[in-house]
């Protein structure tokens, strides 16, 4: 059964499927109460484990669900209560989990520690966030853009801020459904090349634009993600913002935008940082949105790991 690591490693066909699903999922609960099962009990009998070593609420509470509203049941492990790659190696921890549960979802700071529980699994791993990626966030950003302005194919993407984890998915995704992508922030910060380079390998437009105005004009699509690393002291913080704030998403910004443009924001926000409220709650965003569609999407991918 086939692992959700990296969307740059998936064939796009997968990756439209994956999409088109979590579409139709959607549309089959309307009507239906937020705690009743979906119709497709297709997890029926299946045990999923949800290892967290960084905090989360939109990844745990959306996996969770999913699994449960399709018949599902799901085991939570915080990473601080558990071996792993402590006084166990990450992949004893792989081996022995694959012995009880049919799926594992990690949501890791390392690289390392998800490829190695990968590679001794026996079986599907989904990569819920590593300081990298975050596919099932772009995957999820695909859908709620589809939704409300159809195909993606063709649009153009600008991306304000740092070049995160998210982006380097975003530019994955480019590469394979066929966006282009500009990149508005400080040199300090721009994206690494293996994501750049993935993406113009594979015809997309990659560009990098300094001044935020001329960037978000023909943009169809705008994003940004919070400023701050998890692992940065209060001098480090402070200066990553002094050199971020030029870049913020504002009214000024979104007033030189195209008027059907879309907003969109992981979450959580740092309103007044990277984002003002304005915005966040303007007629632009489909950041809410976006955020149901980690429910459906993670469903989609839930579904395509175990072929069910």
């Amino acid at each position: 059964m086939p692992d959700f690591l990296d969307i740059g490693e998936l064939p796009v066909e997968a990756l439209n499927g994956i999409v088109t699903q979590a579409s139709s999922m959607k549309a089959a609960r309307e009507g239906l109460t937020r705690g009743a099962p979906d119709s497709c009990q297709a997890l029926a009998g299946q045990l999923v484990a949800l290892v967290f070593e960084k905090p989360s609420t939109r990844t745990r509470i959306s996996f969770d669900v999913a699994t449960r509203q399709l018949g599902g049941q799901t085991i939570v492990l915080a990473g601080g209560t558990m071996h792993l790659g402590k006084s166990e190696t990450v992949g004893d921890t792989a081996r022995v989990l694959s012995r009880y549960v049919d799926l594992i979802m990690i949501r890791t700071h390392l690289e390392d520690s998800l490829r190695e529980l990968a590679e001794h699994a026996d079986v599907p791993v989904i990569n819920g966030l590593t300081d990298r990626t975050h596919p099932c966030q772009v995957m999820a950003d695909i859908m709620t853009y589809e939704e409300h302005r159809g195909s993606i194919t063709g649009g153009k993407v600008a991306w304000f801020g740092a070049g995160n984890n998210v982006c380097g998915s975003l530019l994955h995704a480019s590469g394979l459904f066929k966006f282009d992508v500009l990149f508005s922030g400080p040199p300090e910060f721009d994206p690494a090349p293996e994501f750049v380079d993935f993406a113009r390998a594979r015809g997309a437009k990659v560009e990098f634009e300094r001044d935020p105005v001329r960037a978000v004009q023909d943009a169809d699509l705008i994003m940004t993600d919070v400023w701050d690393s998890m692992h940065d002291s209060h001098e480090e913080r402070e200066c990553r913002h002094a050199l971020l704030r030029p870049y913020q998403v504002n009214s000024d910004l979104m007033y030189h935008a195209k008027p059907e443009a879309l907003f969109m924001h992981c979450l959580p926000a740092h309103r007044g940082e990277e984002v003002t409220s304005a915005v966040l709650d303007g007629p632009h965003s489909v950041a809410f949105d976006e955020a149901e569609n980690r429910l459906h999407v993670q469903k989609a991918i839930l579904r395509w790991c175990l072929s069910v």
